[in-house]
């Protein structure tokens, strides 16, 4: 019977890694370097094939494009505090289980509210109060788009990846009604850039000039970096964290302890869409000073890959944000410089991706063969 019982065995098993089993955290250190080092590797691979360029000069290429003059650092630092705003706005949902699928969708409203403060006040007002009315409609726009979902999902347990995915989709089409009836040139589709003679309603890019320069995104970068503060607070020294934590581990242990699991869910999600809403504020009125179908760009789906890279840790969602945006503005500056479509960087981008993804996966599972058990 035991014979039987070992041809059935599979030669090889995928278990979870256990607290006997577990990789110290110098070890994934090393772990996740070298798998950075293989992904450079495989992509100078590709990139040879492709160019047959030295794959050394093509990275140095990759290294101007992303940090190569002043403009260019504050290009790259904007992105990266946009992308850490988004990763922060949806990491509560994340940490409590309730995949937000809909950051894209929550992005865009808030977008929208924004540029609708810009076109209809922007001639009337100007200074901190355009600004307070913009931030305000903006985090409530995006926070409206949050709670319904989470509204579903408490009172009938729906499916909050499909509810928030679908929403996302709304959204683009109210974008697309408002791209229309705000077109610049009639016929076009595109509202062109919002107050471009008055610049009213703008995040100024000279703030702190005699230190940055007079082209700076140092606005952005300051507001992002208190909110990561606040996050990181919020998430490990708060009793609303905690609750957070607990409903995640599990909704019954939550309740067994008095937790009113609903209002948690509601209350995290509108935390979690309120941010996003504030994401499209920063777009819009730091960056683009506009609003199309591509305003959030894919950084709510991005953004998921950073918080869960992070393991929800704020500080590490900083540093994560900013290798990837590096790496997507450098490779598609050696995609220019050589001749390359935008695919080719994405197909980089999504190399490294792959192996960082891979690495995690191996960090937290290991492969146990026939004749061996797993740890308890």
């Amino acid at each position: 019977m035991a014979k039987d019982n070992l041809k059935k065995e599979p030669l090889m098993r995928i278990v979870k890694r256990t607290k006997n089993s577990t990789i110290s955290n110098k070890m994934a250190v090393i772990v996740r370097v070298v798998a950075i080092l293989l992904a450079l590797i495989v992509c100078g691979i590709f990139i040879f094939v492709l160019t047959k360029t030295n794959p050394i000069k093509v990275y140095y290429g990759m290294i101007e494009g992303a940090m190569g003059t002043n403009r260019r650092v504050w290009n790259t630092l904007r992105d990266t505090m946009i992308l850490l705003a988004v990763s922060l706005a949806i990491t509560p949902a994340f940490k409590m289980k309730f995949w937000n699928i809909g950051a894209e969708g929550q992005i865009l409203v808030g977008g929208i509210a924004t540029a609708a403060v810009m076109r209809y006040m922007g001639a009337t007002m100007n200074g901190p109060g355009l600004f307070a009315v913009m931030i305000v409609v903006s985090i409530v726009a995006g926070m409206v788009w949050g709670i319904i979902p989470a509204i579903f999902k408490a009172q009938y347990n729906t499916n909050e990846t499909l509810f928030t995915l679908m929403m996302n989709y709304i959204a683009i089409q109210l974008t697309s009604y408002f791209c229309i009836v705000w077109e610049a040139v009639k016929g076009s589709g595109t509202i062109g850039t919002i107050n471009q003679e008055t610049r009213n309603g703008w995040i100024s890019t000279s703030f702190l000039g005699n230190i940055f320069g007079q082209f700076n995104y140092s606005i952005n970068v300051i507001l992002v970096i208190i909110l990561m503060v606040v996050m990181a607070y919020y998430l490990k020294k708060t009793k609303h964290g905690y609750e957070i934590a607990v409903v995640g581990e599990s909704e019954n242990t939550a309740r067994y302890a008095g937790i009113n699991v609903k209002k948690v869910i509601i209350r995290t999600m509108a935390i979690s869409g309120a941010l996003c809403g504030l994401t499209g504020f920063l777009l819009v009125s730091g960056s683009s000073h506009t609003i199309s179908t591509n305003t959030a760009g894919g950084r709510g789906f991005t953004a998921i890959i950073v918080s869960w890279l992070a393991k929800f840790n704020p500080y590490m969602m900083l540093l994560i944000s900013f290798f990837l945006v590096f790496l997507d503005n450098g490779a598609v500056q050696i995609a220019s410089q050589y001749g390359l479509n935008e695919s080719a960087s994405e197909v980089m981008t999504g190399i490294v991706l792959f192996f960082l993804i891979g690495c995690e996966f191996f960090l937290n599972y290991r492969v146990v063969f026939r004749g061996k058990h797993e740890e308890a």
